[in-house]
């Protein structure tokens, strides 16, 4: 549920995140369709730029995307030695997509995103982004990821879910029979990254998730980034790894000061790629009781 009214925007979303409401002044309306899946809207604010709205929840904004989008992308491409062939599930605004392709390592990119309107809403109002879909590296399947996954064995490297929320068309995604699904089409030594939510509003569906991934994976887990526009202003991801007491908060590939400014990075960082995976004290007492397979 949303409210756009009096030149505002409101998430209004009890059944998410229940007591709150977080909302943006709307100074122009850009686009208000219904997909064949999901509402979707773009407006502008003068702060932070275009606006993505999918089913009344924000999904980007041009101000602070940067944050989210480098860091599901680094994180397991720099926690694998050679991530050469990678999947990408949802990232219908292109944002992961682009920053996937700068890796020096990742020769090639398949990316399966369900809703085609997104895809195309995006190259017309969120063009920063969207420019990851014009990258020579990158092959676009309009489709379902789960369906994708199942004719897709032994192949990807590296799996990356950028997903909306559990309602919805992303519902499918936080199960763990898509957890299966991924572990079976990763090559030896494979990562997974998955959008993984808060922990502020969250804690029991992360727990969950890290419990039935770390009995699908040998190691697994969970990192966060600060975004202002998500809710409680941080969302998490959940990393597993088919390598046993893999250490996915040890990157692989360094960044250094002038490959950071060569690559066009906002947020990302090898010290940013460490420090993301350590959670306050309660969080972390819940991630240790999760799973004898979680590993800080």
């Amino acid at each position: 549920m949303n409210s756009l009214k009096q030149g505002w925007f409101s998430e209004l979303d009890t059944s998410l995140w229940p007591g709150q409401c977080f909302s943006l002044q709307c100074d122009e309306l850009l686009y208000h369709q219904r997909s064949k899946y999901q509402d979707v809207l773009v407006f502008n604010n003068k702060v932070f730029g275009n606006v993505l709205v999918l089913d009344g929840r924000i999904q980007c904004t041009e101000f602070d995307e940067h944050s989210y989008q480098e860091m599901i992308a680094f994180l397991p491409l720099n926690a694998h030695p050679n991530p050469e062939k990678v999947l990408i599930i949802g990232g219908g605004d292109g944002g992961v997509a682009r920053e996937v392709a700068k890796h020096p390592s990742v020769k090639q990119v398949v990316q399966c995103e369900i809703d085609e309107d997104v895809v195309k809403v995006s190259k017309l109002y969120l063009p920063g982004m969207a420019k990851g879909f014009d990258n020579e590296k990158l092959h676009l399947h309009i489709g379902d990821g789960f369906e994708f996954l199942k004719n897709h064995q032994n192949e990807f490297d590296v799996i990356i879910t950028d997903s909306s929320d559990p309602e919805g068309p992303a519902e499918s995604l936080f199960q763990d029979s898509f957890y299966e699904l991924m572990k079976n089409a990763l090559r030896p030594n494979g990562i997974v990254c998955c959008q993984g939510e808060t922990f502020w509003l969250f804690r029991d569906l992360i727990h969950k998730i890290v419990s039935f991934a770390g009995n699908i994976f040998p190691s697994v887990s969970y990192a966060q980034t600060q975004i202002p526009t998500y809710p409680t202003g941080c969302i998490g991801f959940v990393l597993c790894s088919l390598e046993q007491n893999k250490k996915l908060s040890e990157p692989v590939h360094v960044f250094d000061e002038k490959t950071v400014k060569e690559m066009e990075l906002k947020y990302y960082n090898s010290d940013i790629h460490k420090a993301s995976f350590v959670m306050p004290t309660s969080f972390q007492q819940t991630l240790d009781n999760s799973s004898p397979n979680y590993r800080r």
